[in-house]
């Protein structure tokens, strides 16, 4: 015998050994205890088959292969007769204390046959024979459907064909037959198999449905690390979401739980198999044995690319096993079987007598060192793909592994108050609050905790369950709204999965009185939605109103209660939690008081004028801040809800100009309020001298049209003019000037564009010129201008332009009006308002201002000649064909003091008739209020 080599070889036993092991720590880390104990004793009968295979002579070897072969295709026949089925393939044969998965035996047979019936060299006999014996199992294996394993036999079998020294001639047509095949394996394909190619195939798989294993695959190596997350508390619960985490993906699963390195084991451990496989060959003594050993080191290295490749999405996700290395009794034992093939050939060589020549070399099987290489190429390649995913996209991979096992309940935070002044509340929050039950955390079945909580929300027991099941495909049910007594018992009972957190429902105190201004909250829509991509579903928001406008102050910030979710979806943990963050409460500039007398007053003037509606808007001057924001007729924002009062809503929109507020969102005809905007721009222009008196009289014909005064007057200046409000002294200045004068001073004076107001959706208004009015479908006539300088036709405007003009005038600067004074539930942070721009032709306004003082000492505004200091004021009564009655709007517009203006007063009344009677009054009032308190402009606390 030849001795001094080693009948034994400890390196291959030690990788198969390592990969057992490697496989163990997997399902240990994964929770599968009972199937690695299952595992351990595959293994030690794996190991007690592969001493016993090592032991067996050369020549018995053959008779095994061949017995293995009949046997597996025996046992593959009897699989759809009485085969287990899973995901409708029948691969299993279930023998009561354990299974077995013929086509594992198949690999072996592929393997020890072709050996046996090659050894002898190429004959076309030996060849088609060989092609029968290993067909009928393939096919067998394919029709379970097992592809994934036919396709290895079938590599494995092409791969001996190779070794066998199969002349090229005859292969070529074989391969190119069974490439040209391969589109028919469709057919044969089940759903979730066609899944998987269409996943590998295509980069637009959803990741929720069919490109579900590749994004956890992907997860599990990118996120692992070099270590591995085994020892993270929460492993056990990112390990659920890896599909076959124990069979076709325990690669990714190992570097999951174990990290590279253990991947890298199990690569180092699958090569070590492949080249001493290859180097037993090498010491063969026959043929035969250089093959078989060879076969079976090129069994295990397909099937590793194969397996690895698929954790990696370098290849369609196949189901193929690691041998020795994925869980499975019967590849266990097949692998260690074959193990045991490599020792007996290995110890065959070392054992050949000393008289037997050494191998030719041209014995010896075609390819060995180029197949090992080539395996060898692929896994390092597929090591470094593995690194590369780590390190490119391993922190946003791991970000997605903790996003899809959470989910999180919002809690919503309460709203801030929006308050007057002076402190008073204007918009609260209604003290109730919503229970929630996060279904899948709250056992339904448990009859006393569904008692308890029933009892809790006064509710009986059926009418919780009733609730419950409605819930649909939401996490969360609401199942009642309590008091605030109530709400800490049920938080006191410390139920599981029960949420308690304020309702959100808003509540006005002051009803219609403030409803146009403050508008009203609702649960956000779309265009919600895409004004705040961050809200979340369900959100409430400011949907009208200054609770629009300042819904991010007053809005807070939501906090949520995290859970840790498994792949179906059920909570299982709790997760962190993140409290509510309160909005800040809103103060106003707008005194409630004021606001209640210019609502009365305003509402008594419409109704016994005839009109329709009415607005009021009282302003500082200085500043912008705005006192009073009256609307009539307004409208109750409580009958929103929720629930929403379908009639009162109904109800409202039957009024005029519904849902509207009047002062920012009713653009009508100025009608001589806006005369003192054409003495400004005759101011800028001198086209008429204040001073110089013209005739007037009772109409001005003009291009043949009649243009009538309101009554027929004297001669008159400037100030006289606007005095008395003389139509025909305006003709007369406004066909001097121009459109295009009027209106450069106009614009500067806020005429015809939003005036900047803190809420939502203010009108424009219309300043008509001959360019722009074709804009709104009219002409400009030449009695146009006339009409312009009347602020009739072409000219419409809200009572904030008005107010804003009349201010501007009255002090030399353009203010910006605004509402909210400042934010904050403790320290309040004030909210600034605009600073004024000085008009550039406020040093030339001195004649308006004298004919606004006269107006109100002794003209049309005179009423306001009693108060305890100098006024300033504008009447006006416009045409206006969408006015009831006779179609007159009654403005007036005041300011005081008017040596140093403080506040601005504007008052509308559609259909009122005459500004100085059915407004004027409504105006004294307001500006009596005012300087009877004197406030400062800045809100006391």
């Amino acid at each position: 015998m030849l001795r001094g080599k080693r009948d034994s070889d400890p390196w291959i036993v030690t990788a198969a050994v390592a990969l057992v092991v490697l496989g163990l720590l997997n399902l240990m880390s994964i929770g599968m205890t009972a199937s690695a104990v299952r595992q351990v004793l595959f293994a030690a009968a794996g190991v007690g088959s592969m001493w016993v295979v090592s032991r067996v002579r050369l020549g018995d070897l053959r008779r095994f292969g061949l017995a293995i072969l009949v046997v597996a295709t025996v046992l593959l026949a009897a699989v759809p007769l009485v085969g287990v089925e899973t995901k409708g393939a029948q691969r299993w044969l279930d023998f009561g204390l354990f299974t077995v998965q013929p086509s594992e035996f198949v690999k072996l047979g592929v393997v020890v046959v072709p050996a046996t019936m090659l050894a002898g060299g190429y004959t076309l006999g030996r060849f088609v024979a060989t092609l029968s014996v290993v067909s009928v199992p393939v096919a067998l294996v394919a029709l379970q459907p097992d592809l994934s394993t036919a396709v290895v036999l079938l590599a494995t079998a092409g791969l001996m064909l190779i070794l066998a020294r199969v002349p090229l001639l005859p292969l070529l047509p074989l391969f190119a037959l069974g490439i040209a095949a391969l589109p028919l394996a469709v057919l044969f394909l089940r759903p979730y198999q066609l899944e998987r190619v269409h996943v590998f195939l295509s980069s637009s798989a959803d990741p929720a449905g069919a490109g579900w294993g590749k994004l956890q695959a992907d997860i599990a190596i990118g996120s692992g690390g070099f270590w591995g997350l085994a020892r993270d508390p929460l492993y056990g619960l990112r390990a659920e979401y890896l599909p076959e985490s124990e069979h076709d993906l325990a690669f990714a699963s190992v570097v999951y739980g174990w990290g590279l390195f253990a991947g890298l084991a199990v690569v180092v451990a699958s090569l070590v198999i492949v080249w001493r496989a290859a180097l037993a060959a090498r010491v063969a003594r026959t043929r035969e044995a250089a093959l078989m050993a060879v076969g079976v080191g090129g069994l295990f290295g397909i099937q590793a690319v194969v397996a690895i490749g698929a954790s990696l999405s370098l290849l369609p996700q196949t189901g193929m096993p690691i041998p020795l290395f994925s869980y499975g009794g019967t590849a266990a034992i097949v692998g260690f079987v074959g193990i045991g093939l490599v020792l007996a050939v290995r110890r065959d060589g070392v054992e050949r007598p000393l008289w037997a020549p050494p191998p030719r070399r041209r014995r010896k099987p075609r390819g060995v060192t180029a197949g090992s290489v080539t395996v060898t190429a692929s896994l390092v390649v597929m090591s470094l793909f593995a690194w590369q995913l780590q390190n490119d996209r391993g922190a946003q991979l791991r970000a997605v592994s903790d996003a899809q096992m959470m989910r999180c309940v919002r809690l919503p935070a309460e709203r801030g108050q929006i308050l007057d002044r002076n402190g008073v509340p204007l918009a609260i929050n209604v003290v109730e609050y919503t229970v929630s039950v996060v279904y899948l955390m709250f056992d339904d079945n448990d009859a006393a905790a569904r008692r308890e909580l029933a009892a809790l929300l006064g509710v009986t027991a059926d009418q919780l369950t009733e609730t419950l099941g409605s819930r649909g495909e939401e996490l969360q049910v609401v199942v009642g709204r309590v008091s605030p007594e109530r709400a800490r018992r049920i938080v006191d009972a410390r139920l599981p999965g029960v949420l308690v957190a304020p309702s959100g429902k808003r509540y006005y105190p002051q009803g219609a009185l403030l409803g146009p201004v403050l508008g009203h909250v609702t649960v956000a829509d779309q265009d919600d939605m895409e004004r705040w991509p961050q809200l979340a579903l369900g959100s409430r928001v400011g949907k009208a109103g200054l609770e629009r406008q300042y819904d991010a102050l007053l809005r807070g910030i939501d906090g949520e209660q995290c859970m840790y979710v498994n792949p179906s979806g059920r909570p299982v943990a709790t997760g962190g939690r993140v409290d509510p963050v309160r909005g800040y409460d809103l103060r106003l500039y707008l005194d409630l008081g004021l606001q209640q007398l210019a609502t009365d007053a305003l509402t008594e003037a419409v109704r016994t004028s005839g009109g329709d509606l009415g607005a009021a808007i009282v302003m500082d001057a200085r500043t912008g801040a705005v006192l009073t924001l009256a609307s009539v007729p307004g409208f109750d924002t409580n009958v929103y809800g929720p629930p929403a009062d379908v009639v009162a809503l109904a109800a409202q929109a039957r009024a005029p100009g519904a849902m509207l507020n009047h002062v920012t969102q009713t653009a009508v005809p100025p009608g001589s309020t806006f005369k003192i905007v054409v003495a400004a721009a005759n101011a800028v222009s001198q086209v008429l001298a204040p001073e110089e008196v013209i005739e007037t009289g009772a109409a001005y014909i003009y291009g043949g049209q009649t243009f009538r005064n309101w009554q027929p007057m004297g001669p008159s200046n400037l100030v006289q003019a606007i005095q008395w409000s003389d139509n025909v002294y305006f003709y007369k200045l406004g066909e001097l000037l121009g459109p295009a004068k009027i209106a450069a001073v106009a614009d500067q004076l806020g005429v015809g564009r939003p005036s900047g107001i803190d809420l939502p959706g203010e009108a424009e208004g219309f300043l008509g010129t001959p360019e722009n009015v074709g804009s709104i479908g009219a002409t400009w006539y030449p009695g146009s201008t006339l009409l312009m300088g009347i602020g009739q036709g072409t000219v419409s405007a809200t009572p904030v332009q008005v107010a804003r003009w009349t201010s501007g005038i009255a002090t030399g600067a353009m203010v910006t009006p605004q509402l909210a004074a400042e934010y904050g539930s403790g320290e309040a942070m004030q909210i600034p308002p605009a600073p004024p721009l000085p008009l550039p032709f406020a040093d030339r306004l001195d004649p308006v201002r004298a004919g606004m003082r006269a107006s109100a000492a002794a003209g049309t505004a005179g009423q306001l000649a009693d108060l305890p200091v100098p006024a300033g004021a504008k009447t006006g009564t416009a045409e206006d064909p969408s006015a009831p009655g006779e179609g007159l709007n009654a403005w007036f517009s005041a300011v005081a003091p008017l040596d140093d203006p403080e506040i601005v007063v504007s008052v509308l009344v559609r259909g009122g008739g005459f500004g100085s009677a059915t407004a004027g009054p409504v105006v004294k009032k307001l500006l009596e209020r005012y300087l009877a308190q004197r406030p400062g402009s800045v809100p006391t606390r």
